[in-house]
């Protein structure tokens, strides 16, 4: 069973993004249109365990929600999936656009 890990933190956050490849799912709680993208996130992490990824929900680490924003300039969605390689963000995307093909195509290419 897999587990995806929710971060709160800025140091939580700059851990993982360390990694060669690292997905953020910002997540909000009291949207139906957050809670279907939240779906297709997990079916896709589900099928691509190796993948390192979190996410965050964006009323209970607004501040970091904020910080991501800011530190690279990716106006602040929720939904919102962002893939950062090397510890810069290549891709990212929100709402209704966030599926598991979408999530598939930007990670193989």
């Amino acid at each position: 069973m897999m587990t995806i890990s929710k971060i709160e933190t800025e140091e939580q956050f700059n851990e993982l993004v360390k990694e060669d490849t690292f997905l953020l799912f910002k997540h909000s709680v009291t949207c139906p249109v957050s809670a279907e993208a939240y779906e297709q996130y997990e079916k896709y992490i589900a099928a691509n365990e190796q993948l390192k990824t979190a996410y965050l929900s964006v009323q209970g680490a607004r501040s970091l929600s904020n910080h991501v924003a800011e530190t690279f300039d990716i106006k602040h969605q929720s939904p919102q999936a962002i893939l950062f390689i090397k510890g810069k963000p290549v891709w990212n995307e929100s709402h209704w656009r966030i599926t598991y093909d979408s999530l598939s195509k930007a990670i193989t290419e």
